[in-house]
C-alpha cells in the first residue's frame, strides 16, 4: 500500500534528531509537516565534537551565518587531526584535510617526492602541506585562493549539546514541533507492517506517514519494531567503550584534533572555545574500566570539570537502516568508533541521500534498496580506513599485537599493497576519504611506496630539486601572514576565549 507522504515523524532528538528535522524543513518546506518526540529523561550521547570539512555544505544549505553558528556552538576551526604513538610510541603524523603539493595529470605530486626520498631527500611529506603548517603555526584564516596550490579545508570542532540546540532552534523556527514524552508503544499497519503511529506513556498518539528513527543504540523502530538486525563488526574494531570528560580550556586553541594511542585504545583532545572535550575509546576485554579512566584522568592537559562518564557501544550496521516507512539516522543506523570523526558526516550524509530519494507518493522498493546498498558502502569504506590505522601498527601489547595480526577486509589489503608496491591508490566510490587522506595515514603508520609513476622521472635531478623547493616555498608563502587561530576566531565572530 502506497500513500503520499504528508507528515514526517522524528523520534529522538540531539544532533541526529534536529539535523533531520533542519534538512526537512529547509529543503521540503511546507510540503511536509514534521514533528519530532524526544524526551528530556533520555540522555543523549553527544560526543561528537569534531566534524569533517563536509559540513560546510550542510551549513550552506541551511543558509546559516558561520560567524553566528561559530558563537552558539563555542566552535574552533579544525584543520586535522593529529595521530601520536599509533605506530610505535614517541611517534606522530598529521592526517589533514589537505593535500601535499600540487598534483597533476596521471600523477599526484607524491611520486615526484617519492623520487627524491628515495634518492635521498629525508624531507617530510607535510612540508608541502598547507593544512599542516598552519596546524604547526598555530595559525588559521579564511583563505579565498583561486590556485588549488593555496587550498585550505577546514571543519569545525563544537559543543555537541550546543549544537543540537542551535539546530532545534533553527528548526522550530521554520514550522517544525517538537512534542515532549516517552513512547511506550508501536502501532505498525496489519497488511503493510508499517509504522502508523507513536504511542507515548501518557497515552498521547503521533500519527505520521513516514518514520526516522534517532533514538540512538536503542533503535526503537527500526530494530525493537521491526527488527531488521545488526551487523556487528567488532571483531575488526573491538574498541566498545568510551569514557568522556570535559576539562578547562588550553591557553592557547589548536586548530586540530589530537588522538593518542594508549594501551588498549586511545584518547581524543579536542579544544573548544570554553572547555577542552577529552575522551578515552577502549577495548573492556583488555582493560577494565578503572584502569581506563585512570588513563584518562591521568593523561589530561588541564584540570577535569567533571567525572568522566562511561559510554558502552557496538561497532556496526543496520542491516537495512531503511525499511518500510523507517529510515534510522545516526547511532540507530549503525556506529562507527569516532577517530576520524566521522559520526556527525554519517548522520549529514544519511539525511541528504534520504532528500534525494524522498517518497513522495509512497514507499518505493527501488529507492529503498538503492539506499540500503549506498549507506551500508559508505559505512563499508570508513571501517576500512578506522581498521587501517589498528592494524597497520608497530606496538607492543595484546591489543595492538591482535589487530596487527587480524584478518582484515580483502579491499583494504589491495588497498595497502598497491601503494606499498607502485605509491598508486584508487578511488572507491563513496569514499568519503580521498587520495590524500590515504596517503597520509598509509605514511602515517610506516607503509612507504617502494616505487613511483614514471612521469616523476621527466624531471632531471635539478628540475626535481627546484620542483619541490618551490612547492615548498609556495605553501609556506601565506603561513607568516596568517593571524593566530585565537585571534582569528575573536576578529571573527567575536569570540574571547578565557585563558
Amino acid at each position: 500500500m502506497n500513500t503520499s507522504i504528508r507528515k514526517v515523524v522524528v523520534l529522538g532528538g540531539g544532533t541526529a534528531g534536529w539535523m533531520s528535522a533542519a534538512l526537512l524543513r529547509r529543503v521540503l518546506g511546507a510540503h511536509i509537516a514534521v514533528e519530532l518526540v524526544e524526551s528530556e529523561q533520555i540522555g543523549i550521547v553527544g560526543v561528537g565534537e569534531a566534524t569533517i570539512p563536509p559540513i560546510q555544505n550542510l551549513n550552506a544549505v541551511l543558509g546559516l551565518d558561520e560567524a553566528e553558528f561559530l558563537r552558539e556552538t563555542r566552535s574552533t576551526m579544525k584543520l586535522a587531526i593529529r595521530f601520536e604513538n599509533w605506530r610505535v610510541p614517541g611517534e606522530s603524523y598529521f592526517h589533514t584535510f589537505g593535500a601535499p603539493g600540487r598534483s597533476q595529470a596521471f600523477c599526484h605530486f607524491h611520486h615526484f617526492w617519492n623520487r627524491a626520498r628515495l634518492a635521498g631527500d629525508d624531507t617530510p611529506i607535510w612540508d608541502y602541506d598547507l593544512n599542516y603548517l598552519m596546524c604547526q603555526a598555530g595559525r588559521f584564516a579564511k583563505l579565498q585562493a583561486a590556485d588549488p596550490m593555496w587550498e585550505m579545508k577546514y571543519a569545525y570542532h563544537f559543543d555537541a549539546a550546543l549544537y543540537g540546540q542551535f539546530l532545534r532552534r533553527y528548526s522550530e523556527q521554520r514550522g517544525a514541533v517538537r512534542t515532549e514524552g516517552r513512547v511506550a508503544d508501536v502501532r505498525l499497519h496489519s497488511e503493510t507492517g508499517h509504522v502508523e503511529a507513536l504511542v507515548l506513556d501518557d497515552g498521547r498518539v503521533v500519527e505520521g506517514d513516514f518514520f526516522i528513527d534517532c533514538s540512538g543504540q536503542r533503535g526503537v523502530l527500526i530494530q525493537a519494531a521491526l527488527g531488521v538486525g545488526f551487523d556487528d563488526w567488532g571483531h575488526w574494531l573491538p574498541c566498545d567503550r568510551a569514557l568522556a570528560v570535559p576539562s578547562q580550556r588550553m591557553e592557547q586553541t589548536l586548530p586540530y584534533t589530537r588522538a593518542i594511542a594508549h594501551e588498549a585504545g586511545w584518547q581524543w583532545r579536542i579544544p573548544l572555545q570554553h572547555r577542552n572535550g577529552n575522551g578515552l575509546v577502549y577495548s573492556s576485554r583488555h582493560v577494565d574500566d578503572d584502569r581506563a579512566a585512570e588513563t584518562l584522568l591521568g593523561n589530561l592537559d588541564t584540570e577535569a570539570l567533571d567525572d568522566p562518564k562511561l559510554i558502552r557501544f557496538r561497532t556496526g550496521v543496520a542491516r537495512r537502516p531503511w525499511e518500510r516507512n523507517v529510515v534510522a539516522v545516526g547511532l540507530a543506523s549503525g556506529f562507527l568508533e569516532p577517530l576520524e570523526s566521522t559520526s556527525i558526516h554519517l548522520i549529514q550524509s544519511a539525511v541528504v541521500r534520504l532528500l534525494h530519494r524522498f517518497p513522495h507518493d509512497g514507499v518505493h522498493a527501488a529507492a529503498v534498496e538503492e539506499y540500503n546498498r549506498q549507506t551500508r558502502r559508505e559505512y563499508e569504506l570508513i571501517r576500512d580506513f578506522i581498521i587501517a590505522h589498528y592494524h597497520l601498527n608497530e606496538r607492543e601489547g595484546g591489543f595492538w599485537r591482535d589487530l596487527r595480526h587480524m584478518g582484515v577486509p580483502e579491499r583494504l589489503t589491495e588497498k595497502i599493497e598497491l601503494f606499498r608496491a607502485s605509491g598508486n591508490l584508487f578511488q572507491d566510490d563513496l569514499d568519503i576519504f580521498l587520495e590524500p587522506s590515504w596517503l597520509q595515514v598509509l605514511m602515517g603508520q610506516g607503509v612507504m611506496p617502494a616505487d613511483y609513476h614514471p612521469i616523476a622521472d621527466g624531471l632531471d635531478a635539478a628540475q626535481l630539486r627546484e620542483k619541490l623547493e618551490k612547492t615548498r616555498e609556495l605553501k609556506n608563502q601565506p603561513v607568516a601572514q596568517m593571524p593566530g587561530h585565537d585571534q582569528f576566531l575573536e576578529m571573527f565572530c567575536g569570540a574571547r576565549p578565557a585563558g
